[in-house]
């Protein structure tokens, strides 16, 4: 039987996320395991006029890629490729994994090579998206084994991703018009300050200006389920140590322990317990992965267990997460990479953060916004 809210979560996608509008061109990639989500995304977009694409690709071919290329196909810019991020409106992904460690044992070095050759597709696009030019949105439809990955059953991992993008609710679209507006208070508060020191009681003491940068509120458009503010820090103001409390997931890779040491912007030191190699390969692929990207704030006080999916567990409320590499021209961010990772550190046990100098959140609450 066909879960009902696979349609509702598809309606939401295509007339709240990227808000696909007659005549407008999109495309639509995943797994084939998400076909269900796939088509229903697929049948919105025709109701409401729009030009869909359906990209199905296994994840066998990313094995496949970094197993069996040559470092000239590895770093090969399709034609193709660039074609499409320059005449499409809109991207939908759906993430969905048969087997989430598939990637686990590829050499870390190809994938430093091929996330570095992807540097103009994603510097373009977010360009694009920046001067609102291309629409995107990204959600994940559930799966044995991201459910495995979650510690829960399929059924159980379904609710709580189902319950994360508010889609048990009458009207999720206004739950998230409300959300937005609470997550507001948030913006109008950061925007307009200069410095940000944040301490967690697992070592991290870290310093950065967001002098003239913006604050984005994330209320379920580009990311679904959502619930974060963020900004990209000024390129050369992070100092500090930061130490992550969940294993940083990327590309199939899981990394345990991770602590970097910033300068001046830089990573001068990143230590992992384990993965370290894939970490160092990582931030050395190109001259922007070892500068920070991006730093948020997770307001989705939904989301409460560490999952080992990055789409829920930087949204969980009471963490902050820092990405290194690309950082998103919207807030003003100018460091460029094929590299955007994010990582999080938990703030609910003895974190704060300040903002010039006056204490806004404590132990994982803000101090004066109720959210």
């Amino acid at each position: 039987m066909k879960d009902p809210r696979i349609e509702k979560l598809a309606d939401v996608i295509v007339k709240y996320s990227v808000a696909l509008k007659e005549g407008e061109v999109v495309v639509i990639k995943g797994d084939p395991i998400a076909q269900p989500l796939i088509l229903a995304l697929f049948k919105s977009a025709l109701e409401v006029g729009a030009y869909p694409h359906i990209r199905m690709a296994p994840d066998e071919v990313s094995e496949l890629m970094l197993k069996y290329a040559s470092p000239k196909q590895l770093e090969y810019v399709s034609p193709l490729a660039q074609f499409e991020v320059e005449k499409i409106d809109a991207t939908i992904s759906i993430w969905a994994e048969v087997n989430t460690k598939a990637l686990s044992n590829t050499d870390s070095q190809k994938h430093a090579m091929m996330s570095a050759a992807r540097k103009p597709i994603m510097s373009r696009f977010m360009q694009r998206a920046a001067q609102g030019e291309l629409k995107w949105s990204g959600t994940l439809f559930p799966t044995q084994a991201s459910a495995q990955d979650a510690g829960m059953s399929l059924t159980e991992y379904e609710e709580f991703v189902f319950n994360a993008g508010l889609l048990n609710t009458e009207d999720p679209v206004a739950a998230w018009q409300e959300v937005a507006k609470r997550q507001q208070e948030v913006v109008d508060l950061l925007n307009g300050s200069k410095t940000v020191h944040l301490q967690a009681a697992n070592g991290t003491d870290l310093t950065m200006s967001v002098k003239g940068r913006t604050w984005i509120n994330c209320c379920g458009k580009e990311n679904f389920p959502d619930g974060e503010v963020f900004t990209s820090p000024v390129e050369d103001s992070v100092n500090g140590i930061i130490c992550f409390s969940f294993p940083a997931v990327h590309m199939g890779h899981e990394c345990e322990g991770v602590k970097l040491e910033f300068e001046n912007g830089r990573v001068i030191k990143a230590t992992a317990e384990k993965g370290q190699d894939f970490l160092l390969h990582m931030l050395d692929q190109d001259e922007g992965a070892r500068t920070a990207g991006e730093f948020a704030i997770g307001t989705n006080y939904g989301i409460t267990e560490y999952s080992k999916n990055t789409l829920f567990d930087e949204k969980i409320g009471g963490t902050v997460h820092l990405a290194v590499g690309a950082s998103y021209p919207e807030t003003g961010g100018k460091n460029d990479s094929g590299l955007h990772w994010d990582m999080v550190c938990d703030m609910r046990p003895g974190g704060q953060i300040m903002v010039d100098e006056k204490l806004i959140y404590e132990n994982g609450k803000f101090t004066t916004v109720n959210l």
